[in-house]
C-alpha cells in the first residue's frame, strides 16, 4: 500500500534521522603526535590514530599531517593543529604533557611512536636499560649506527648478541618528545618491536594503575 506524506511531515521525519548523528559532534580532541600522513589524537577521551583523508568513527578528517603539524576537520571545522594542540572547552590546562597507554590482550603495554619523525611500533621495556631496536628497524629508520654507534656486546634473552650504542636525537610517545635519548641496536631481526626503555622511561614519571600506564612528563 503506497502512503504519502505532507511536507510537514516528511521534513519532520527527516529531522528525525538526522538529529541522532549530530550528537555525536565531536566535544573536544588533542593531538598527542604527529607523522608524515598521520596523527594521533584523543577524540572525546579516545585514542585514535588518524590518516590523510580518512574519516576516523567521531567524524574527524585529516586532512594532512606532517612532523610539523595536522589539519583537522572537526565539526566542519578546519584547522592546523601542532602536537598538544586542543579543541574544546573540557581540557584542564597543565604544564605537563601527558599520555595514557592501555595494557594490550598480552599483557605488555604498546603504543605508537616515533624515532627521528619516523613512526614505529613501542613496546615499554622497564627491563631495557635503553631504547633498544633490530637492525633492521635500525636501518628502516635510516639510523646509520655502523658508522656513528660504539660496539658493544649485548645481553639477550637468547644470550649475546652484538650490538651498537647510539644516541637517538629525538623520540616521540604521544605528545612528549625527548631529545638526545641513548639507543642500542641489536644485529639481526630481534626484538621485533621497539622497546622503550629506561634511557626514555627514567626521564618522565611513569603510574601504573594496572591497565593503564600513563606517563608524564617532568617540569
Amino acid at each position: 500500500m503506497l502512503r504519502f506524506f505532507s511536507r510537514n511531515t516528511l521534513l519532520g521525519f527527516i529531522l528525525t534521522l538526522v538529529l541522532p548523528f549530530s550528537a555525536y559532534a565531536v566535544e573536544k580532541i588533542r593531538v598527542m603526535a604527529l607523522f608524515p600522513g598521520k596523527a594521533m589524537v584523543e577524540v572525546d577521551g579516545k585514542n585514535r590514530l588518524l590518516k590523510a583523508g580518512k574519516t576516523s568513527p567521531e567524524g574527524l578528517l585529516l586532512v594532512s599531517a606532517d612532523s610539523n603539524e595536522a589539519v583537522i576537520e572537526v565539526n566542519g571545522d578546519r584547522k592546523s593543529y601542532k602536537v598538544g594542540a586542543k579543541y574544546g572547552g573540557n581540557f584542564s590546562a597543565s604544564a605537563k604533557r601527558e599520555v595514557r597507554i592501555p595494557r594490550d590482550n598480552r599483557g605488555g603495554y604498546t603504543t605508537v611512536g616515533s624515532i627521528n619523525g619516523r613512526t614505529v611500533n613501542m613496546l615499554l621495556d622497564t627491563g631495557a636499560t635503553s631504547v633498544a631496536m633490530s637492525s633492521l628497524e635500525a636501518k628502516r629508520l635510516n639510523l646509520q649506527y655502523w658508522l656513528n654507534g660504539e660496539k658493544i656486546v649485548v645481553s639477550t634473552a637468547s644470550g649475546y648478541a652484538r650490538g651498537y650504542r647510539v644516541v637517538l636525537d629525538r623520540v616521540q610517545v604521544g605528545s612528549i618528545t625527548l631529545n638526545k635519548v641513548d639507543g642500542t641496536v641489536i644485529e639481526g631481526s630481534s626484538p621485533t618491536q621497539v622497546l622503550l626503555g629506561m634511557s626514555f622511561l627514567n626521564r618522565v614519571e611513569m603510574n601504573n594503575d594496572g591497565n593503564v600506564m600513563l606517563l608524564r612528563s617532568k617540569l
